[in-house]
């Protein structure tokens, strides 16, 4: 990338241009990227608590995709490339680590700190979104902040990963400085969502991540904020009355049940983590912020294992939606490190190129996910699995959510459902299959609303063979 500076001065230039959060109206040049607006509506939390809304009172259900190293990795016109597809493919929530490691640098080269100190990002003078002189790291990020709120995408920002905060190397002052320089530089941008924490436990360096939480929430008080956490955990373990967390986030994980040696011992059960969240006061809306990526080895570690497909991320978004979940993250193994060729080795087993896997199966089937929730009253829905009389177990488990007047219940396998009627509105109802691998819906038929009816869904039981059984009045 040019610069108006030779790249042998920038060591010493760097002492000129650090930003302090100390004093920030008089050391801190006002980044010119960071005011521009583009009239994307802020997000806020549901009148009940129980989901996402825009300002405006419009449901939101949130779509993430995981694209972890995007700041690191990709140049400004791969970002753009990025954004334009998962905004075709219906994806409105970008997850992003700002800073995977405390040495983490760009594509071009710019590092984010100055000696590894959160305290102290590296900032030039007179940068420009619109000029690639005197482009730095934070400019880069600007970029990719600006150029998905044009695109109505919003970024959700994990500020620092935990593994950065478990080795000892984020100071909790530190930690405040650091909040505080993002909140200022982001204070003006509506499409920003902040996840303290980064796969990691909220039990260990707790002042650590409350003060980041604390100190984002009240600079920010207009964006919402919540914890991302260690695999087969949940944010509402450690912070949930917290005032600075407005909603809950989970990760189930990427193993098998089998595999599973947690304490709680969910296995993929996924549902078990959004019922949970569900059913905690204060009421808060809850989001599986990471589940098992398409094309990751089951157990995550070893490439010898199978690897998860497209049938098991539509799985764990139904299973977590219809649980209570007021959105899902998707993810892939090849995009959340977005994998190029000149990489030498991929982690986790990983061969793909990003640019290959953005077209994979689940990452196009995920948009069928939003448009079936959008299609019926939204803030009213409510998981009910006493609609479901004849109950099955891990793969055969069946679950469900309604409104009033429509009623949605979910099959992995194509196992035949057996429902008590009479949860919803009308005499008789009109009953359809949905498909969450296309999304075509197809009619069934007219049913009695009141005591048990079967209905059997098309093709045989096999996983993956999953549909949603629609029923509305008739």
């Amino acid at each position: 990338m040019t610069r108006t500076y030779p790249k042998l001065l920038l060591a010493a230039f760097l002492a000129f241009t650090v930003f302090s959060c100390k004093d920030k109206k008089k050391d801190a040049p006002a980044p010119e990227a960071a005011v521009e607006t583009t009239g994307i509506p802020r997000l806020k939390i549901s009148g009940n608590h129980r989901f996402f809304a825009t300002e405006d009172e419009k449901p939101f259900f949130w779509l993430g995709d995981t694209a972890w190293l995007l700041f690191n990795k990709l140049s400004r016109e791969e970002a753009d490339r990025y954004l334009e597809d998962r905004k075709a493919k219906g994806f409105n929530v970008i997850q992003v680590m700002v800073l995977h490691s405390l040495d983490a640098a760009n594509v071009y080269g710019d590092s984010a700190l100055v000696g590894q100190n959160v305290s102290k990002p590296v900032v030039t003078p007179g940068n420009s979104l619109d000029s690639k002189e005197e482009y730095d790291f934070w400019d880069h990020v600007d970029y990719v902040v600006s150029g998905a709120e044009k695109k109505g995408l919003y970024m959700a920002l994990v500020p620092v990963w935990g593994s950065n905060v478990k080795t000892g190397k984020v100071a909790v002052e530190d930690a405040r400085k650091y909040a505080a320089f993002l909140a200022d530089r982001y204070k003006d941008k509506n499409n920003i969502i902040w996840l303290d924490g980064g796969d990691t436990f909220g039990n260990e360096h707790t002042e650590v991540w409350n003060t980041i939480g604390k100190t984002l929430k009240e600079n920010n008080p207009d964006k919402l904020v919540t914890f991302h956490p260690r695999g087969r955990m949940q944010s509402s373990d450690w912070f949930h009355e917290e005032s600075w967390l407005d909603f809950n986030m989970f990760q189930s994980g990427h193993r098998r049940y089998d595999q599973d040696d947690s304490e709680r011992k969910y296995g993929e059960d996924n549902w078990r983590y959004a019922a949970a969240d569900y059913n905690r006061k204060p009421v808060k809306p809850t989001v599986d912020g990471e589940p098992s990526y398409e094309g990751i080895p089951q157990g995550l570690h070893d490439p010898e294992e199978p690897f998860w497909t497209d049938n098991d991320v539509r799985r764990y978004g139904y299973w977590s939606v219809f649980a209570g979940a007021a959105g899902y993250t998707y993810g892939h193994s090849a995009v959340m490190q977005m994998h190029r060729p000149e990489d030498q080795e991929g982690a986790y087993g990983n061969t793909r190129y990003w640019t290959d896997a953005l077209n994979d199966p689940g990452a196009i089937q995920m948009q069928y996910l939003k448009e079936l929730m959008l299609q019926f009253p939204y803030f009213g829905r409510v998981p009910d699995q006493s609609l479901i009389a004849d109950q099955g177990e891990r793969y055969d488990y069946q679950t469900a959510t309604r409104g009033e007047d429509y009623a949605l219940v979910y099959t992995y396998n194509g196992r035949n459902i057996t429902l008590n009627m009479g949860k919803i509105k009308g005499d008789k109802v009109k009953a359809r299959w949905y498909s969450p691998r296309d999304g075509q819906m197809q009619d069934i038929g007219t049913f009695d609303n009141t005591g048990k009816q079967e209905f059997d869904p098309p093709g045989k039981k096999e996983d993956g063979n999953d549909w949603v059984l629609v029923l509305t009045p008739a």
